[in-house]
C-alpha cells in the first residue's frame, strides 16, 4: 500500500461515518438549490410566470409552496453538512491536496465555498422561521465598500480573476469528464454513469459560464468604478435574457442548471469520501 493509500484510509478510521452521511445529505441539498433557480430561470425562458433570481429569491418562493416551511428546513440542515463537509476538506485535509501551492489554493477554495453555503443555510433558516431572510448585503454593497479602500479597485479585480479562473476550471471538468474521477464508479450501475456523465458535463459547463459572467462583471466593477456593475447570479442570468437570443441562451443555462442540481444529488450518493467505513 502507497504512503497516500495509508493516509487516505487513516482518515477513513479516524473520523465518524455519520459526518460522511451528513455530507452526502449536503451535497444532495446542493444540487436541490441550484435545480430549483434552473427551474425558475426556465419558467422565465419560456416566459410562464417565473424569472431569474438568485438563492435568496429562490428561497423565498420556495416559503410559498405548500410545506414550503418544511422543505426550507429540510434544504438548510442538508447544506449545513454540506458546510461541515467542504469546512473539513480545508481544515483536515483527508484528501491529502497537501500544503503545497496547489493544494492551498484548493483548501482555500473549499473554505470560501463554506463561508458561501453556510451563509445560504443562514438565510435558509431565516426564511423558514420567519419568511423573511437576509440578503447578506449586494454585490453592489460589498463593492461599493471594497472601492472604497485604496487598493479596492485591484482587489475586486482580483476577486473577478479568480471567479473567472474557477468557472474555467468547472467547464474543462465539465468537458474533459474528469469529474467522474471523484465516484465511486464501481458502484454505478450503466445507467446511474450515463446519467451522471451527462448531468456533470452540462451542469459544468453551464456553471462554468455563470461564473465567468459574474467574473467578468467584477472586473468591469473595477475598470469603471462603478459597484453597480457588479453582479451576482441573478444579474448573470438576466444579462444573458438581455443578449441575441437571449431566451435561448436563458434557457440553455436554466436547464444546465436543473442537470447540475441532478448531478449533485448523484455526488451525494456516490462521491468519493474519505471519511467512515465505506466511504
Amino acid at each position: 500500500m502507497t504512503q497516500k493509500k495509508e493516509a487516505r484510509q487513516k482518515a477513513k478510521e479516524e473520523v465518524k461515518p455519520w459526518i460522511r452521511r451528513f455530507g452526502r445529505f449536503g451535497y444532495m441539498s446542493q444540487g436541490i438549490v441550484y435545480a430549483l433557480i434552473g427551474i425558475l430561470a426556465l419558467l422565465a425562458a419560456l416566459h410562464v410566470g417565473g424569472k431569474t433570481t438568485n438563492t435568496g429569491g429562490m428561497l423565498q418562493r420556495v416559503a410559498t409552496f405548500p410545506f414550503g416551511n418544511i422543505i426550507l428546513w429540510l434544504i438548510g440542515i442538508g447544506l449545513i453538512g454540506y458546510v461541515c463537509w467542504v469546512a473539513i476538506l480545508a481544515i483536515k485535509d483527508p484528501n491529502r491536496e497537501g500544503n503545497g501551492a496547489k493544494g492551498i489554493i484548493i483548501r482555500i477554495g473549499y473554505g470560501v465555498s463554506a463561508i458561501i453555503y453556510g451563509s445560504i443555510a443562514f438565510n435558509t433558516f431565516r426564511y423558514a422561521a420567519t419568511d423573511q431572510g437576509s440578503s447578506g448585503g449586494s454585490q453592489q454593497s460589498i463593492s461599493a465598500q471594497l472601492l472604497s479602500y485604496p487598493l479596492g479597485k485591484w482587489l475586486i479585480a482580483g476577486i473577478g480573476v479568480i471567479i473567472i479562473g474557477y468557472g474555467i476550471y468547472e467547464i474543462f471538468s465539465g468537458i474533459t469528464g474528469r469529474f467522474m474521477n471523484k465516484f465511486n464508479v464501481h458502484e454505478m450501475n450503466k445507467h446511474e454513469r450515463r446519467i451522471g456523465r451527462q448531468s456533470g458535463l452540462v451542469g459544468l459547463v453551464s456553471r462554468g459560464v455563470v461564473f465567468g459572467l459574474i467574473g467578468f462583471f467584477f472586473i468591469l466593477t473595477s475598470i469603471e468604478s462603478n459597484p453597480d456593475k457588479a453582479k451576482g447570479l441573478d444579474g448573470a442570468l438576466a444579462e444573458l435574457a438581455q443578449q441575441p437570443f437571449g431566451r435561448w441562451l436563458l434557457g440553455i443555462v436554466a436547464l444546465g442548471f436543473i442537470l447540475f442540481g441532478l448531478y449533485s444529488i448523484i455526488r451525494g450518493r456516490y462521491q468519493q469520501m474519505s471519511f467512515g467505513k465505506h466511504a
